[in-house]
C-alpha cells in the first residue's frame, strides 16, 4: 500500500486517470471537517479479504495493512484524498545535503493505547525490530537503512546506505510504524492483537469472523478523532455473503470484493438505497513465471504474446478495470506499455513462431500449470485461469493445467518455487515506480516473489536509479528497466484494478484515492446527508515537497 519523500518525484503531466466518483453524499470530506451532527455511534464494514497479522513488522496483505493504518500512525501519511504527505509522529524533518542522513523531531505528549509514551527511543526501537525480525515487509527497510541513532529525547536520525529520494514514503508505510516496547518483543510476532497511537484502538478479534475498534479518545490529532465510537468490520466467506449481508442491513459498507455483476446492479440502482464509488486504483494483477522451471525465455515471450488482457477485462470483469502493458501503473510517472510495444495484443502467430524456435509441435507440446488462489482476490480468479488457459491454448502448442490452493498454502508454494506460473496481485507500499519495480525485479527480493529472476544488469538499472534525485534520469532508467522486463518476462502485467465501495445512504466521509488507504476515521453517518450530487474529480501524480 506508499508515497511521500522529501522530493516525491511525480510529474503533473502524468494523470493518474480521471476519477469518476459515480455519486458522492453532499459535502464527502468538506462535512468531516465541520462538527458532527448527531449520528449512530457504530459504522460495520463488510469484507472477504483476510488479516493475516495485525504486527506492522509482519503484515504485507492488503486487509491487515489496512487495518494498521486506522489503528497506527506513521512518522508521515498521506493527506486524505491526495498523494501528498504530511507529519504525522514527526512534527518536521531534514534531509543531510548527500542525501544520506534524515533528522526526524518526533511530536511529544503522544501515547500508546496502553498508556506508554512515544519519544525517540521507542521509534528507533521500531525500526530496529522491524529490520531485525526480518518479516515479509522488512526489506523496504533493510534495502536502504544503514542505521538508526538518537539523538535526543524526541529526535532520530535514520543513516541510509544511499541516497533514496524515495525514503520518506517508505516511513508512511506500516512496517515502519512506531509500537511501544511495553506490548512488543523482538521474539514473535503479535500477529492477533496490536497497540498503536491511532485514532482507533482494538477491542476485539476474532479471526476470520470480525474485528471490533474503538475511538482512542486521547487520540493526539484532534482534526482526525473519528465521530463514531466503533467500527466493527464483519468477515465474509464469500461475496454472495457479503451482498446479502449489505442488502439485509446486516452491514453498512461492503468493501473487498463484490462480483462483476453485483457492482454492476449497484451501478444501475445508485442512490436508490446505497451509494456505490468508483475510482482509479494504483492496484495491479499480473502472471509470475517462474524463470527456474520455464527456463527458456522464448517460451516466457510467446506466453506473453499469446496472453488476451482484453477478454479477461471485458468478459470476466465487465470493463471495471483496465489492460496493463507494464508493472509500473498507468497514470504513474515514467510509465510505458512496454509489453505492448514489444509483442502486441494477443498476437498468437508470434507466439507459436516463439514456440516453434524452443522446439514445440502439435506433437509434443508444451505442457504448464497455471496456479491461482480461489479467495484472496475475490470470486473471479477462476474465471481469470480459464481465460488465460484458453489464450495460451489458442496456440495449439500448449496445455495448461489449471492448479489452486488457498492463500497460506499459495504463499508457500512460490516461496518454495514448486509453481510453474501463477496469479499475483500488487497494491503499492509508497506510490513509488521503484515500488513496482524493484522488489520484483532485483535479485535480493525477486525469489520473495516468485519469480527467482537474478540479472546483474537489471540489478545496477534499479540501483542507479534509486540513487539519483534526478527526475528525467530516474525516469529514462525506469523506462530501460520496463523495457527489458518486457523482454526478460519473469512477469506478465495483466491489469489494472479499479476501486469500488458500496454504503449505506445517509453515511459520509467515504474516501477513495490513490493510496488505497481506506480509512475508517473519517466515515460517520449524517441524518442531513439525504440528497446527492455528481462530482467527477480529475487526479493527478503532483510534484509535492514536504517541509
Amino acid at each position: 500500500m506508499k508515497n511521500i519523500h522529501e522530493v516525491f518525484f511525480l510529474k503533473t503531466s502524468y494523470l493518474v486517470g480521471i476519477i469518476i466518483v459515480i455519486i458522492i453524499v453532499i459535502g464527502g470530506l468538506v462535512l468531516f471537517l465541520m462538527p458532527a451532527p448527531k449520528a449512530k455511534d457504530t459504522i460495520v464494514i463488510g469484507t472477504t479479504d483476510k488479516v493475516i497479522s495485525l504486527d506492522p513488522a509482519e503484515a504485507y496483505d492488503y486487509l491487515s495493512v489496512n487495518v494498521i493504518q486506522n489503528v497506527m500512525d506513521g512518522l508521515l501519511r498521506y493527506k486524505p484524498g491526495t498523494t501528498e504527505l504530511e507529519p504525522a509522529l514527526a512534527e518536521s524533518y531534514t534531509v543531510s545535503d548527500d542525501g544520506l542522513v534524515y533528522t526526524f523531531n518526533i511530536r511529544q505528549g503522544v501515547t500508546f493505547h496502553d498508556g506508554s509514551p512515544l519519544n525517540a527511543t521507542v521509534v528507533k526501537w521500531s525500526i530496529d525490530r522491524a529490520i531485525a525480525m526480518n518479516g515479509d515487509p522488512a526489506f523496504l527497510l533493510s534495502e536502504v537503512v544503514n542505521r538508526t541513532e538518537v539523538t535526543g529525547d524526541y529526535q532520530i536520525k535514520i543513516y541510509l546506505k544511499y541516497p533514496f529520494s524515495a525514503f520518506p514514503s517508505i516511513l508512511a508505510f506500516t512496517v515502519a510504524y512506531p509500537v511501544t516496547p511495553t506490548a512488543y518483543t523482538t521474539d514473535e510476532f503479535m500477529t492477533d492483537n496490536i497497540v498503536g497511537t491511532g485514532p482507533f484502538k482494538l477491542a476485539e478479534f476474532i479471526r476470520d469472523q470480525k474485528i471490533v475498534l474503538e475511538r482512542y479518545d486521547n487520540y493526539w490529532d484532534s482534526n482526525y478523532l473519528p465521530k463514531v465510537k466503533r467500527v466493527i468490520i464483519q468477515f465474509y466467506s464469500t461475496s454472495t455473503a457479503l451482498k446479502n449481508a449489505l442488502d439485509a442491513g446486516e452491514i453498512d459498507i461492503a468493501y473487498r470484493t463484490l462480483t462483476p455483476e453485483d457492482i454492476n446492479s449497484y451501478i444501475a440502482n445508485n442512490g436508490t438505497n446505497f451509494i456505490i464509488l468508483e475510482a482509479p486504483s494504483p492496484v495491479i494483477r499480473y502472471l509470475v513465471i517462474n524463470v527456474n522451471r520455464v527456463a527458456d525465455v522464448r517460451v516466457r515471450q510467446a506466453i506473453a504474446c499469446a496472453i488476451n488482457r482484453t477478454k479477461i477485462v471485458e468478459e470476466v470483469f465487465l470493463g471495471q478495470a483496465e489492460n496493463l502493458y507494464s508493472m509500473v501503473p498507468r497514470g504513474m510517472w515514467s510509465h510505458i506499455d512496454a509489453f505492448l510495444e514489444k509483442w502486441g495484443e494477443t498476437n498468437i502467430t508470434k507466439a507459436i513462431e516463439l514456440l516453434q524456435e524452443a522446439g514445440y509441435s502439435e506433437t509434443n507440446k508444451l505442457e504448464i500449470d497455471l496456479w491461482y488462489t480461489p479467495t484472496h482476490y475475490g470470486p473471479t480468479e477462476d474465471e481469470v485461469a480459464e481465460a488465460i488457459k484458453t489464450s495460451l491454448e489458442a496456440t495449439g502448442l500448449i496445455t495448461v493445467n489449471i492448479q489452486n490452493a488457498e492463500w497460506a498454502q499459495y504463499r508457500e508454494n512460490w516461496r518454495n518455487g514448486v509453481m510453474d506460473m501463477f496469479l499475483l496481485g500488487w497494491y503499492p507500499d509508497y506510490l513509488d515506480p521503484d515500488d513496482y519495480l524493484f522488489p520484483f525485479l532485483h535479485s535480493s527480493g525477486a525469489a520473495s516473489l516468485g519469480s527467482f529472476y537474478n540479472d546483474s544488469t537489471m540489478d545496477q538499472l534499479l540501483e542507479n536509479a534509486r540513487k539519483t534525485s534526478d527526475i528525467d534520469e530516474r525516469t529514462d532508467l525506469y523506462e530501460q528497466v520496463q523495457e527489458k522486463l518486457a523482454e526478460d518476462v519473469p512477469y506478465i502485467p495483466l491489469w489494472q484494478a479499479k476501486q469500488y465501495v458500496v454504503y449505506k445512504k445517509g453515511i459520509v466521509g467515504v474516501i477513495l484515492d490513490a493510496t488505497q488507504i481506506f480509512r475508517y476515521y473519517t466515515i460517520y453517518w449524517s441524518e442531513s446527508a439525504s440528497s446527492l450530487a455528481s462530482l467527477v474529480t480529475i487526479g493527478t501524480y503532483s510534484e509535492t515537497k514536504i517541509e
